[in-house]
């Protein structure tokens, strides 16, 4: 695939997403703080103008969130997977083809429409969006992924674009390079973006001039085929088969700081089930398990203390009750006493494909696709009525680590119940 490539990002979706059906949201700063009501992970142009950064905590905001009347909302991210799904939708009639990159950003393979105006086509799709869901977007054009990334950005921080930038053209091109640090073109990171500033390379447009022998030697291939990028040469097409996962993680701040063996335990049983659905719904197993928990770092008067402990699953498995079982044990073994734990968590590694695991020699193949019916029954009853449904015993009945989300809007999309009521 050698066509343009366009990049369609929903400016700040989780707040964009928010406003949907809370009008009172509109026009007004806004931010949506993450799981656990503890940092500001989503901000409205309002809030960004007040100063409020990305992560920062909202216990160091809360005086100014009350002197500019800042609406802070928790995350819901079954309003905001609903609201990527149709924001899909209007794009779908526009591109050949669709990478979606994260919830709010989506490649676009325009190959075979360059006859058309791009630019007019890309103001279309913002307005069909727009028109669908109430969700701003911009778009950034390019014949490789990388300047569709950096004309997208160029689309939101600079007016005259009027959200849409075309770095197919090369006096476009070359104005935005020379005004974009470095440090912010997409797969450069803090390390990489020091070793080129001490190089005397602080713009992309610098960037784009190394010579490709020496980004090599500086940031082996991966800056290489960044470089080439920039200069307009398609090192990475967009992909339209997901690439194999490597890990998976559940990790959550607890809503109450809890001290208790069996608590903790209850926790993590419940990380366990959700790891073992997830690896059910992407068709994959895992052979090695990671637990951590730790207390909280913000804190360091607090008497402090971390651990993770990882083991084997053998054989192969996403069934939870298995991975619940050696969760505990691993619990177990890193737990000490007189300590008040805020976050904890499952990493699965060593993933692979169901249908292709490995099998052990005295595997009881029958006892095994009892064990897979089981789950599927369970996945099928929560699925239909509601996560949390059906629970293994060792999660207990009463549970002080759920995540605080005090301020969560209503399913106004996927729960007929939770939409408002006019009565005359």
């Amino acid at each position: 695939m050698s066509g343009p490539i366009a990049l369609c990002d929903c400016n700040s979706f989780y707040v964009s997403a928010e406003r949907v059906m809370d009008l009172s949201l509109r026009g007004v700063p806004a931010i949506v703080a993450s799981n656990n009501d503890g940092a500001a992970v989503a901000r409205s142009a309002e809030a960004k103008a007040l100063g409020i950064k990305m992560g920062e905590p909202i216990f160091k905001i809360r005086d100014l969130i009350k002197a500019h009347g800042v609406a802070v909302r928790s995350s819901n991210y079954t309003l905001y997977a609903d609201m990527q799904r149709r924001v899909l939708a209007a794009t779908e009639p526009f591109a050949r083809d669709i990478e979606i990159y994260s919830v709010d950003e989506n490649f676009l393979d325009l190959s075979g429409l360059e006859h058309l105006d791009l630019v007019d086509h890309c103001q279309k799709l913002r307005a069909q969006i727009l028109q669908w869901t109430t969700i701003p977007t911009c778009v950034g054009l390019g014949p490789t992924k990388t300047l569709a990334k950096l004309g997208n950005a160029a689309a939101k921080k600079n007016p005259i674009f009027d959200g849409v930038a075309d770095l197919r053209d090369e006096y476009i091109r070359r104005y935005v390079m020379d005004r974009f640090d470095v440090a912010d073109v997409w797969g450069v990171g803090g390390a990489t973006a020091r070793k080129l500033g001490d190089l005397g390379i602080r713009t992309a447009g610098q960037l784009r001039d190394m010579p490709l022998r020496q980004a090599r030697g500086l940031g082996t291939v991966v800056l290489e085929r960044l470089v080439a990028e920039l200069n307009g040469v398609q090192a990475d097409a967009v992909e339209l088969v997901a690439p194999d996962r490597k890990g998976m993680a559940v990790t959550r701040s607890f809503g109450t700081p809890i001290a208790d063996l069996e608590q903790l335990m209850g926790a993590v049983s419940q990380f366990a089930m959700r790891a073992g659905e997830k690896l059910r719904q992407h068709g994959l197993v895992a052979g090695r398990m990671a637990v951590f928990f730790h207390t909280n770092r913000h804190k360091p008067d607090r008497p402090q203390y971390g651990a993770s402990r990882g083991g084997a699953l053998h054989p192969m498995t996403a069934d939870s009750f298995k991975l619940i079982s050696l969760a505990r044990r691993l619990v177990e073994r890193a737990y000490r006493r007189g300590f008040e734990f805020t976050k904890a968590g499952i990493m699965l590694e060593q993933l692979a494909a169901a249908d292709a695991r490995p099998r052990t020699l005295f595997e009881d193949q029958d006892q095994s696709a009892q064990r897979e019916r089981l789950m599927a029954a369970i996945d099928d009853i929560n699925g239909k009525f509601g996560r949390m449904t059906v629970v293994p015993g060792s999660q207990g009945f009463k549970r002080p680590w759920k995540m605080r989300a005090d301020m969560k809007s209503p399913a106004w999309t996927t729960r007929i119940s939770d939409l408002p009521v006019v009565k005359a």
